[in-house]
């Protein structure tokens, strides 16, 4: 066993110009670090299965789930269950940084919601 950092992590692009990395995979969870710029957003989804808690590291977070919205700031963190649909976004003016911690793992268990 290795620490492990944004520096050693499996990296990759979504979006464009934000970054996810994985800093822990395995069956059961899944925890992702995702740094996203100002004025960038995901796209609204649920999961069917998975319940995620985001957990702000740096910057603020606004997530809407169904027609609730939140802003999160640094060391706040917001549980979303299976079968909310929801969507995080960066309004601020600095970019934004935070873990999403996913059980079981989220990977092919979206689904797109149009607004």
């Amino acid at each position: 066993m290795n620490p492990i950092s944004i520096q050693n992590a499996p990296h990759y692009v979504w979006g464009g110009d934000c970054d996810g990395w994985h800093l822990m995979s395995n069956p059961a969870v899944s925890v992702i670090q995702e740094r996203v710029p100002p004025g960038r957003a995901e796209v609204w989804h649920y999961h069917q299965h998975t319940v995620q808690f985001f957990y702000v590291l740096d910057g603020e977070l606004t997530i809407e789930v169904g027609s609730r919205l939140y802003r999160l700031s640094a060391r706040e963190g917001l549980q979303v269950m299976a079968g909310e649909a929801h969507q995080v976004r960066n309004e601020a003016d600095q970019e934004v940084v935070f873990l999403v911690i996913s059980v079981p793992p989220s990977h092919g268990d979206r689904v797109l919601v149009t607004q």
